[in-house]
């Protein structure tokens, strides 16, 4: 578990490798996402050059007011949760909380016959409290216990991988009027939850 950043904290603006510079000159020369709202297309391009995979310019699922909410929330030190440790590694330019490894989510899940996922929600909920950015690219049933737990996000990049319950986790978070970022299909994955963030945290510009 890492700490949040304090209010006001600001991520200095970056300097792209010339590989991630190339990178998006290649995928915006093969799917052009400029009609669509600045946020949504920074998601979307950011997870298309993480994963190679065009197919995400009409999988993302998100509504600009939405992510504009989680850019401001980030912008004035708004905590991120993450589902799991690898959502927590790829997220570069902010710290993340995550319970999934903490003991006392092993503990509780036994004592309330709940999963570990859902035990660290409840956990992160009790340190971060309402306002956060939620990153869930592994655990569907996290997913759900957010939408359950009214954790009161600023927003909810929901965006587990799996054949099991991952599409259906996702279609009840576009489904429970929480502010989100989603995908239909089964894909996503932590790089891909991560990528979401780090696109807000690395936006530069100004919300629609």
């Amino acid at each position: 578990m890492t700490a949040p950043t304090q209010p006001g904290d600001r991520v200095t603006v970056r300097q792209p490798h010339p590989i991630e510079v190339r990178s998006y000159e290649i995928l915006r020369s093969r799917v052009d996402l400029t009609p669509m709202p600045p946020l949504w297309r920074a998601v979307t391009e950011r997870i298309i050059h993480v994963t190679a995979d065009l197919e995400y310019a009409v999988d993302v699922v998100t509504r600009e007011e939405h992510l504009a909410r989680g850019l401001a929330a980030l912008r004035a030190g708004a905590p991120v949760v993450a589902d799991e440790g690898m959502v927590v590694a790829g997220i570069t330019a902010r710290p993340a909380v995550c319970h999934i490894a903490d003991p006392a989510a092993g503990r509780l899940a036994r004592a309330a016959g709940i999963s570990r996922e859902a035990a660290a929600v409840r956990l992160s909920y009790a340190e971060v409290g309402p306002g956060a950015v939620w990153a869930v690219g592994s655990a569907p049933g996290a997913l759900l216990e957010i939408i359950a737990r009214d954790v009161r996000p600023a927003l909810v990049v929901g965006l587990p991988v799996g054949f099991v319950g991952a599409a259906e986790a996702k279609e009840a978070l576009r489904a429970s009027g929480l502010p989100q970022v989603s995908n239909v299909s089964e894909k996503g994955g932590s790089a891909v939850a991560a990528a979401a963030v780090n696109a807000l945290l690395y936006y530069d510009g100004e919300a629609a």
